[in-house]
């Protein structure tokens, strides 16, 4: 069944737009396998992105899953970042060679592909630049503290809003008491906790967002393993399910490559027989035209159509022809054509000599 690859930016809506997608699906009655950072980490990791080698390892163990899952039951859905150009070429071959459609959702952040997470109502402020970043307090050991445990709100600017309204000279730092889990505060809008736990609340630091954005490879429909592409700003646009739809059960799925598919079956004496047809058939042309004149349309042995002569043909042109039809034919081996050999080199032959 289809594969779904989503691409974008950390704090695009990717994995919310995923979520949505999902349960649209399941309502559906269809199978849907959902494969992220987290399903393949244990757990979501932001830092694997600052690292190469984990980074690799981690887009191998990303396709590894999707393959083990395409199948033509399921959905597949892919939130991850995707945003190497090469890594999606990958799974666009994936996707042929499974003989299934796919199409890339490209979720696109309307504040920027570099900023982080947005605070609700400051928008409502243009004057002010907000950028709040939440980030557990770490141990003596380095470890994240556990749920219930204080959490450090980083105010990068002076300026903030809180309830609506500008406030001013807001420490840099407010430490939070310890609090139950259920009192925590919630980094999502009312109306979209139900999903809450689907959405990702990793932190990316400043410098790894600036270091992503950099590397970002944007999608291009122009290319075929970015096709169909439904590119989604921000998360007040719907997700047109309707569109994806069409793309995951109507189209056809991408053209398999000549070069991987099986060979059909060849009877061990087929480029024996070749060989021997198409020399009778230079045999009989060159005596044939021992007495012809231009405009005489020449019978050859083991044809059924004629070949017209125009010219003296020498053994040595014919010969080349000879082979070059011996090297394409035995590129296509194909049982059923051992009737028709001679008649396929005469045409061959006319085409090429004239």
């Amino acid at each position: 069944m289809p594969l779904v690859v989503f691409c974008g930016l950390p704090y695009s809506g990717k994995s919310r737009r995923a979520e949505e997608l999902r349960v649209a699906l399941a309502a559906e009655g269809r199978g849907v396998y959902v494969v992220d950072d987290a399903a393949v980490l244990g757990a979501e990791d932001p830092t694997v992105y600052g690292d190469s080698a984990r980074e690799k390892a981690l887009r191998g163990a990303l396709r590894a899953s999707v393959e083990r899952h395409l199948s033509r039951h399921d959905v597949v859905i892919l939130d991850s970042l995707n945003y190497i150009k090469g890594f999606r070429y990958e799974l666009y071959c994936l996707a042929r060679a499974a003989r299934t459609p796919l199409c890339l959702v490209y979720c696109v952040r309307p504040g920027g592909p570099s900023a982080g997470p947005q605070v609700a109502g400051a928008n409502d402020k243009p004057g002010l630049n907000v950028s709040v970043s939440w980030q557990p307090r770490a141990e003596k050991d380095g470890g994240p503290l556990a749920a219930g445990s204080s959490v450090l709100r980083e105010l990068h600017t002076a300026g903030t809003v809180v309830n609506g309204s500008a406030q001013a000279d807001v420490p840099k730092e407010l430490e939070l008491e310890e609090t139950g889990a259920a009192e925590s505060p919630a980094l999502v809008t009312p109306e979209s906790e139900k999903s809450a736990k689907h959405v990702s609340s990793a932190f990316y630091p400043p410098e790894l967002l600036e270091a992503l954005t950099l590397r970002f490879e944007a999608p291009d429909s122009r290319n075929r393993w970015d096709r169909p592409l439904f590119t989604l700003l921000g998360l007040e646009e719907p997700l047109p399910l309707a569109e994806i739809r069409s793309a995951l059960f109507e189209n056809r799925a991408p053209p398999p490559h000549q070069s991987t598919q099986s060979q059909p079956l060849a009877s061990g004496s087929f480029l024996h027989q070749l060989d021997q047809v198409t020399s009778q058939v230079l045999a009989g042309l060159m005596e044939a035209q021992k007495s012809a004149v231009p405009g005489d349309l020449l019978m050859l042995p083991g044809t059924t159509e004629h070949l017209r002569f125009t010219r003296p043909f020498t053994m040595a042109e014919l010969s080349r022809l000879r082979r070059q039809f011996i090297s394409y034919t035995k590129m296509h081996p194909n049982n059923e054509n051992l009737p028709q050999l001679a008649n396929m080199f005469l045409q061959y032959l006319s085409q090429s000599l004239h």
